[in-house]
């Protein structure tokens, strides 16, 4: 014999009717009890027309007729011939329902007792309708109320179960019964005086565990709107999967820890009886739901089985010195609960005895903590103890698995995932069998917690970056091409899954939490909102999403700004902006130590050389604990470009234009003709390098002229280049003349740094650099005399757009 119960958000669709009766037909080789809770939601129905009534609102009736009108509607569908016989007799039935709303109405009141007969109205009709239309479907069905099996006390709206009376009657019933089906409404009962009865929170389970444990069924199917206990809430966490098998104390942990498919004291009596559960998706019947069993029958392959959390924790702390090798403490402190009916839903304490934590309801935490204090008011006043302390917006979070006491480490890595997410932990517990690790965390944590955990215990290693890109201009626009065709890429091969989340330009920004479409990207700025940095910023704490990316791709100063206060979010910063590394050395430092101080990534490879690995090599040249001895280079692929193409056959106004207007300077060339990018460039290596310098350290012998200087706009500049055309043909005859190129190199040797055109004779290294390129030679204690050279393209979006590509990739790697 089996026992099925059907429930859940999908009740009352003609669908769902027709898969319960596909799924009952399947079973009807042997004898099957169903349980059945009230159809569409009716028993909410119930109670708001109940509320309307005792407030002297008719519109009681119109849902009354709602209600009606769900049942008789479903019957014609389902039963579309012969059917008035049926409607006749739920209209008689409906008929009691609307006398008693017409009471309450009249008599302003709605008692627990009459609360109980109201609600029971949602599960007697909702059973006599599926019955009714099984029979049509020649289905050898029965309906039994019931009320007449389960015997209770009068606790209305909690019924306590009379267990040898029910038992009995169960037994009694069913063993002369020889209907193939049995059709009875959960949740209702009656006590032993006739009053009608419901039995609380899960109480249609309960009624089929209850005849399942005493019939002593094969199985407790649970037919529900899920398929099974899954991983993680799939509403928070959409790689969440169903969970084939668990162990009942497995099932128990998730379930008090807010999986809602089980209310672990409903189904009580099939644990005790050791009867398999099976919770089934009725939209999905061939879906495989989770069995829950024995525990030494389950094999496990993941010793965490579940992450499951519980929102709206109050944290109340009790502490001080005069609690330190005093008994009673605890019993005097939990018993204050306990006569308040205050539930403990953790419980934490140091060795010290210095504190004790626990967690509540957030609805019970005033009331805690006025009979706490009340309690413990004399070694308050004597300060042996402080006032009870109150945390809320909390939320407790659980790691669930009965084998994970076999398994080393698991803690750490749920800690450590925790804080690289600069996830606060406020509490922790977990007890010897280590089948239940807790942890209370800030609310808003919750999404980002339990996704992060999800990725690391559940998925196949799939790391997922969360990208937020200010700057989609030509560099932009190439970072988001190169990510969207290397996506499949880095998910099957380095197991990184890369999602641009937030893009914002100088007028527009737009946000997609679960991941911007780049293959059509540009469309999504036609509704965005207008381009804010302190609202972008903001918003990417409100989403507060696991291992998030702050991607600069601008020139801006006030971007630069807002690295600090990523970085102190555990939001890790990539930048080719270079003006935050190489502004005050002040800032470079802090900015240094914020990401290891919250545990996060500040890159910006791109700073030196776009997309070449010279920051990277001189770091591992560092780390590896070589010293660098002096640096040259040529770090600016503009400048270079500039001098490749200028000679005594072209002018160099149009030679910059040039320059200019295939990218390969900034949108103001003169950021890059006077020097000055050439000079961030070099501090920020001789600060990676170890030196304290400042931007004024760097001797910057410029080439140009005191009017190119001077320039107050971008046209006089040019119209000076023009002018001033006979000082730049005189340096490249000189440099001509002396069988030389002209190169803007820049030099760190014995502490100091400068930046200025020479004259790079035949045979140096420098010689043939041709076009964009950029070259840079790292003189060291193991290279003294051949240099490390890094050599190639240093200007350019793909190859800017390529280094930003590979610190994110750098993130995810880490």
């Amino acid at each position: 014999m089996k026992v099925l119960k059907f429930g859940g958000t999908s009740v009352g669709s003609v669908k769902y009717i027709n898969n319960v009766i596909s799924i009952l037909k399947s079973n009807a080789i042997d004898k099957s009890v169903v349980v059945v809770s009230a159809i569409g939601g009716i028993t909410d129905k119930l109670l708001h027309a109940g509320k309307l009534a005792i407030d002297k609102d008719e519109n009681y009736k119109d849902v009354f007729l709602n209600i009606k009108d769900i049942h008789t509607q479903l019957v014609k569908e389902l039963i579309p011939v012969e059917n008035e016989a049926i409607i006749f007799a739920i209209e008689n039935k409906l008929e009691k329902l609307n006398s008693l709303l017409e009471g309450l109405y009249l008599l302003n009141e709605l008692t627990p007792k009459i609360s109980d007969k109201l609600v029971s109205f949602g599960e007697l009709i909702s059973s006599y309708v599926i019955t009714e239309v099984l029979k049509a479907r020649d289905l050898d069905a029965v309906e039994k109320n019931s009320q007449e099996l389960i015997i209770t006390n009068s606790n209305h709206g909690n019924a306590e179960v009379i267990q040898e009376e029910t038992k009995e009657n169960i037994k009694k019933y069913f063993k002369s019964l020889n209907n193939k089906v049995t059709i009875l409404p959960g949740f209702v009962a009656k006590s032993n005086s006739g009053e009608e009865t419901t039995l609380g929170r899960g109480g249609s389970d309960y009624t089929a565990a209850l005849i399942a444990a005493t019939l002593k069924a094969e199985v407790l199917e649970i037919w529900t709107d899920v398929s099974g206990m899954y991983t993680s809430n799939p509403k928070l966490v959409k790689q969440a999967t169903p969970i084939d098998q668990l162990s009942f104390q497995e099932a128990m942990e998730l379930s008090h820890f807010g999986a809602k498919v089980l209310y672990p004291p409903t189904v009580q009596p099939v644990l005790d009886a050791n009867i398999p559960i099976l919770i089934k998706n009725t939209m999905q019947p061939n879906d495989k739901g989770t069995k829950i069993f024995d525990v030494s029958e389950v094999s496990i392959k993941n010793p965490v089985r579940g992450i499951t959390h519980i929102n709206d924790i109050a944290l109340l702390t009790l502490q001080g010195s005069g609690m330190v090798g005093i008994p009673g403490f605890s019993k005097r402190l939990f018993e204050t609960l306990a006569q308040e009916r205050i539930n403990v839903i953790f419980i934490t304490q140091a060795s010290s005895e210095h504190a004790i934590c626990f967690g509540i309801d957030y609805k019970d935490a005033d009331t805690a903590q006025t009979v706490i204090d009340k309690t413990f008011e004399y070694e308050i006043a004597l300060k042996k103890i402080e006032p009870i302390l109150v945390e809320t917006e909390l939320s407790i979070i659980a790691l669930i698995g009965d084998n994970m006491k076999n398994y080393q480490g698991i803690s750490g890595r749920m800690f450590s995932t925790l804080g690289k997410n600069n996830i606060n932990v406020r509490a922790i517990a977990q007890g010897a069998s280590e089948r239940n690790i807790s942890a209370v965390i800030n609310e808003s944590d919750v999404k980002k917690a339990i996704n992060a955990l999800h990725e690391r215990f559940f998925e196949v290693q799939t790391k997922q970056l969360n990208v937020f890109v200010v700057g989609v201009g030509n560099v932009g626009e190439r970072l988001i091409d190169q990510i969207e065709q290397q996506h499949n890429f880095l998910k099957q091969k380095l197991k990184i899954d890369v999602r641009i989340v937030g893009m914002a330009n100088s007028r527009k920004m737009v946000f997609n939490e679960t991941g911007i479409d780049l293959e059509d990207w540009p469309s999504s700025f036609d509704f965005a909102e207008q381009s804010n940095l302190e609202r972008f910023f903001n918003r990417v704490l409100e989403l507060n999403l696991r291992n998030s990316i702050f991607v600069d791709i601008t020139a801006d100063e006030k971007v630069s700004e807002w690295y600090a206060p990523y970085l102190r979010h555990s939001i890790s910063v990539v930048a080719c902006n270079k003006i935050a590394c190489s502004g005050p050395y002040s800032t470079y430092k802090n900015l240094h130590d914020l990401a290891i101080n919250f545990n996060t990534s500040f890159l910006y490879e791109t700073n030196v050389g776009a997309g070449l690995p010279v920051i990277n090599t001189l770091n591992n040249l560092v780390a590896s604990g070589d010293k660098v001895t002096s640096i040259e280079a040529v770090l600016s692929g503009s400048l270079n470009f500039v001098f490749n193409h200028f000679s005594d056959h072209t002018n160099f106004h149009d030679t910059v234009k040039r320059a200019q207007f295939e990218g390969y300077t900034e949108p103001d060339p003169r950021i890059d003709l006077s020097g000055i990018d050439v000079a961030r460039k070099i501090l920020i290596l001789a600060r990676e390098n170890g030196g304290e310098m400042e931007i004024d350290d760097i001797e910057n012998k410029s080439f140009l002229t005191k009017a190119n200087l001077e320039s107050y706009s971008l046209d006089d500049f040019y119209d000076s280049l023009k002018e001033d055309e006979t000082h730049f043909q005189e340096m490249y005859a000189s440099a001509k003349a002396n069988n030389a190129q002209l190169k803007y190199v820049a030099e760190f040797k014995n502490g100091k740094a400068m930046v200025g055109l020479r004259e790079i004779p035949e045979g140096h290294p420098f010689y043939n650099l041709e076009g964009k390129d950029n070259i840079v030679m790292f003189y060291t204690e193991r290279y003294p005399e051949q240099p490390l050279i890094i050599k190639g393209a240093g200007a350019g979006a793909d190859v800017t757009a390529s280094g930003l590509f590979a610190d994110i990739i750098k993130i995810g790697n880490k």
